[in-house]
């Protein structure tokens, strides 16, 4: 797609229902793929990219289907870029990951920037709070863990602290390693450097 056809769009996810928030603000090509940008999203975020997931924009979901999953009325991700379903400034779709922990985040398109060949992207320029841990059980589950971990002497604190690797900040989104792994993850155009495109 030639340059001038090529947006940069400024978006921020929103983690559904966080409390304190937990969100980012990052910069992608407007034309990229929804399956790229689940991959974006995941790296921006701090999840492991374990699990189901998909986008719904309008009452359409989009993800990958499988008719072993009852997703076969899902249209194909791969096929769809962001900018032909965000289109306006402040217009939104959600992206679900992991049906069991049902983690909703609201993707807001804030600003259509020109395109630049000088910025690098994606790349993340806000974190604010950090991801919770994958199969933690939701929210009520992760507010549950918070509430152990502030406490050294709970009886499932050392299980927790193993499990997670020790400390744990809830307040701490950590933009430098979200950089990090998109730098090491994309080529300058984007592009997951480990999908075949």
């Amino acid at each position: 797609m030639p340059a001038a056809a090529k947006k940069i769009y400024q978006l921020k996810v929103n983690l559904k229902g966080a409390k304190p928030p937990i969100w980012r603000r990052f910069l992608v090509h407007s034309t990229v793929r929804l399956d790229q940008l689940h991959h974006i999203l995941q790296d921006v975020m701090g999840w492991e990219d374990v699990h189901l997931h998909q986008f719904n924009v309008n009452g359409r979901n989009i993800g990958i289907p499988n008719p072993d999953w009852d997703l076969e009325d899902v249209i194909d991700e791969i096929s769809i870029t962001l900018g032909e379903v965000l289109k306006n400034e402040k217009s939104t779709m959600t992206y679900e990951y992991d049906f069991g922990d049902d983690w909703e985040h609201i993707i807001t398109l804030e600003k259509i920037l020109p395109f630049s060949t000088t910025t690098p992207l994606p790349i993340c320029i806000k974190a604010i709070g950090a991801c919770p841990p994958e199969d933690i059980g939701g929210l009520w589950g992760y507010y549950e863990f918070l509430e152990i971990m502030k406490d050294k002497n709970h009886p499932e604190y050392e299980n927790y602290a193993e499990w997670i690797g020790g400390d744990f900040d809830p307040d701490f989104g950590n933009l430098d390693l979200i950089n990090e792994v998109l730098l090491d993850g994309y080529d300058q155009k984007g592009r997951r450097q480990d999908f075949l495109f």
